[in-house]
């Protein structure tokens, strides 16, 4: 994908990826509000496709809509940035392949970190809602700078 960014976006995107990484790393990590903050003893983790996805919907009368969206809906659009910003700062990234490798490449040091320091679960699940999250922050990239060539084109200032 050829696309021209100026000095200045390019520092904008640095600036607000690394804020981007600082939030989703203490929501990660440390955000006492998502049970980071408890430690335990144990591991925790689940390697089934799809188990912790169709539990959250069989039981979301009891575990209330919010919490329902917060699992599923909130893996998605925490990875979204991820996706939107890596193929404007990495050229190199700039096709789908390569976003949703790199998605989910860091979304498994993620639950892995997890794992090992036991905050959080490490789960399958969250490594496809997480990559899916790149893909459509992908997506979301391609439609704007498309829609922003075409406004160009329309206005007369594109080529």
């Amino acid at each position: 994908m050829k696309r021209r960014v100026s000095g200045w976006q390019r520092v904008i995107s640095q600036l607000v990826f690394i804020l981007y990484l600082g939030v989703l790393f203490y929501f990660l990590f440390f955000s006492e509000r998502y049970g980071r903050t408890d430690i335990s003893d144990e591991y925790h983790y689940n390697l089934v496709l799809f188990r912790e996805i169709k539990r959250f919907y069989r039981y979301r009368e009891i575990l209330g809509m919010k919490s329902v969206m917060i699992n599923l809906a909130g893996n998605v659009v925490a990875f979204m940035p991820f996706g939107f910003f890596l193929p404007i700062l990495w050229q190199k990234s700039g096709k789908l392949l390569y976003v949703t490798f790199w998605s989910f490449s860091f979304s498994l040091v993620v639950e892995t970190i997890q794992l090992v320091y036991k905050v959080g679960t490490f789960d399958v699940d969250d490594l496809f809602l997480n990559t899916l999250g790149g893909i459509f922050g992908y997506m979301m990239m391609r439609l704007l700078f498309v829609g922003v060539r075409v406004g160009r084109h329309v206005l007369g200032y594109g080529k």
